[in-house]
């Protein structure tokens, strides 16, 4: 018999036909009377009850048929008596493909989140992961669709390179060459595979600057990856980058981007995920589904870099402490910082421009004023900055006195110096971390909960 997923059982109206589900065991509930077995096949966060007649099955079998268990299941669509579920399955056949010995480390009962990381294998089949996933890919879905709704070119960028976009150096090296054979002495890199130093990239953004140029505007979705030593809720290793580059792209139509295309993804997880945010509104943040709706609604704030620093500045006289001091013009912000804008001051998202050049990176467009860039980055409650963008300068003379000035070697470069030299253009972009946007759809505390497999430092397991 075909198999029904558990998603279209449980919206199923044939009462009386036979059906066949398939999943693992969520809980077991027996008594002499009758068995009642929860089963779920990841399509749902709902389980189907399944009804079973201990004098239809042989009571060890049915003994054995423990939490996290395989089964088939045949037998009769029926309405539900009990509270909570509209169909259940009166159960004629069951079938055991895995049995699940007492060890199992997910046993239906709380488990703190540093504990089920440990599992990340197994994790997955719990609840609150079956939830944070399928929205990890309806959110997947809503970037795809937004930027080909609005135009946008996918474009593939490499994710080997022998570039830092960044400029810090907080790159993991791509090499071929026996490293307990190079000695002390300088690398051969011309002996390494590509003949030179390469690493992994830390952001698709340069590359897709070309594709802007070439198609007008395109977006990134690909992996990247820091290797920078930070063991904090909100940093991993190994992360996804969504990077959208429009050429002929100011900074004011760049906000307006940034707004609409957040606005659109959390907007689409409201639409559809909603069994999946209602059970995460429930069990993990009371908050979550009106906090995503108050975005939705909300027009962010547009601030400058330099009103923050004096809404901080107050903040700090009216007797308000912070972890990290204010220490005025040219501080970065922390996160703490970040939040406060938007949690406690605003109390809706906020982008913030016109940082000071020198805490930026090298590619963005300076101000008249020669101290600030038009950086426009979007700060979220619960998580801080979610979005970092800017103006890209367009100017070839500019560029290179600012690459110079910054000890990069511009050889590295010449590349993307090219675009400024030949039909140079105004353009603009930004980057998503896309776990940080999952982190704030789903309402976790942590970034190594929104991804499946971790990575991050001295973590590199499955």
């Amino acid at each position: 018999m075909k198999r029904t997923k558990v998603v279209d059982a449980l919206q199923c109206t044939e009462y009386g036909t036979a059906i066949n589900v398939k999943g693992w065991v969520r809980s077991h509930r027996n008594s002499k009377a009758v068995d009642f077995i929860a089963l779920n096949d990841g399509s749902t966060i709902n389980n189907i009850q399944v009804v079973v007649d201990p004098e239809t099955i042989d009571a060890e079998t049915l003994k054995s048929i423990t939490t996290g268990a395989c089964i088939s299941v045949i037998g009769t669509l029926v309405q539900s008596q009990g509270a909570g579920q509209t169909v259940e399955v009166q159960s004629k056949e069951i079938e055991i493909y895995g049995l699940c010995p007492s060890d199992y480390p997910m046993q239906k009962k709380g488990q703190s989140f540093e504990y089920m990381r440990k599992y990340a294998h197994l994790r997955l089949r719990t609840n609150t992961f079956g939830a944070v996933f399928r929205i990890r890919h309806n959110m997947a879905i809503a970037i795809h669709q937004y930027f080909h709704e609005h135009g946008f070119h996918y474009f593939h960028t490499p994710i080997i390179t022998a570039s830092d976009a960044e400029g810090a150096g907080e790159m993991f090296q791509v090499t071929t060459l026996d490293l307990e054979r190079t000695g002390k002495g300088p690398v051969p890199y011309e002996k390494d595979f590509f003949g030179k130093k390469t690493s992994l990239t830390v952001s698709g953004q340069l590359e897709g600057e070309l594709g802007a140029t070439a198609l007008g505007a395109i977006y990134t979705f690909g992996p990247t990856f820091r290797a920078e030593n930070s063991n904090t809720p909100r940093h991993l290793a190994e992360f996804w980058m969504i990077e959208p580059e429009v050429a002929f792209l100011d900074k004011e139509e760049l906000m307006d981007l940034e707004e609409d295309f957040i606005k659109y993804c959390v907007q689409w997880a409201l639409d559809n995920c909603k069994d999946d945010l209602a059970f995460l509104n429930k069990m993990i943040d009371k908050t979550l589904i009106e906090t995503l709706e108050s975005v939705v609604k909300e027009r962010f704030v547009r601030l400058t870099y330099a009103e923050g620093i004096d809404i901080l500045e107050a903040a700090v006289k009216q007797g308000h402490r912070f972890e990290f001091p204010i220490t005025g013009w040219g501080m970065d912000f922390s996160s703490e910082h970040e939040r406060y804008l938007v949690e406690e001051h605003f109390k809706r998202p906020v982008i913030m421009t016109d940082y000071p050049s020198e805490i930026k990176a090298f590619y963005m467009k300076k101000n008249p004023d020669g101290k600030t860039m038009q950086g426009t980055d979007v700060l979220f409650p619960r998580i801080g900055e979610i979005i970092g963008g800017s103006v890209r300068e367009e100017d070839y003379g500019k560029l290179v006195h600012e690459i110079e000035a910054r000890g990069m070697e511009k050889e590295s470069y010449n590349w993307y110096l090219d675009t400024r030299k030949y039909g140079s253009c105004p353009h603009a972009g930004f980057g998503l971390g896309f776990e940080r946007l999952i982190l704030f759809v789903t309402g976790m505390q942590n970034i190594r909960d929104v991804i499946p497999f971790p990575r991050t430092p001295k973590t590199a397991e499955f």
